[in-house]
């Protein structure tokens, strides 16, 4: 998990300080700081990071990733989408439940993925009220509650 936050920590920084129009671009600049990766893995790390692609008003798009205060404000957000649908949450080894209110599970598991809790793997939303978690390799569904009260300290467990 280190070498990953050290690597999100790099992408960051690169692109705040370079002008980079492609992953391509992207990919040589992170191995040239010593990190391997495939295009699928910053894939995901710009999806994680919220990256974005703004115009530079002329002849094409760069890499941008939003401020602090944009990131703190779109959180909150997505914990007041969570809090609205939320019911309880489960567990076993390796997978959480959240039950929802009906019609809620789709807006949960996209607040849920856009938290950027450690914990998770990804989600799968249920037809109507239900959210199913898939917790990464090492972590356990205490791991997750815990993670997600410290995002969410008004979150009441049963």
């Amino acid at each position: 998990m280190k070498e990953r936050f050290e690597r999100l920590k790099t992408v960051r920084s690169l692109i705040k300080a370079h002008r980079i129009d492609s992953q391509e671009t992207l990919l040589q600049l992170l191995q040239e700081a010593g990190y391997s990766v495939t295009q699928a893995t910053l894939s995901r790390d710009l999806k994680y990071l919220k990256v974005g692609k703004v115009s530079d008003g002329h002849s094409g798009y760069y890499y941008t990733v939003p401020s602090d205060e944009e990131r703190r404000e779109s959180e909150r957000h997505y914990i007041q989408d969570f809090l609205r649908g939320y019911v309880s949450i489960d567990w076993n080894t390796s997978l959480a439940v959240v039950r929802t209110f009906s019609g809620h599970s789709d807006t949960v598991a996209l607040a849920i993925d856009n938290m950027g809790l450690e914990e998770v793997l990804g989600t799968i939303s249920g037809r109507d009220n239900m959210v199913f978690i898939a917790l990464r390799e090492g972590s356990t569904g205490e791991d997750l509650v815990v993670a997600m009260k410290k995002k969410i300290p008004e979150l009441e467990l049963d």
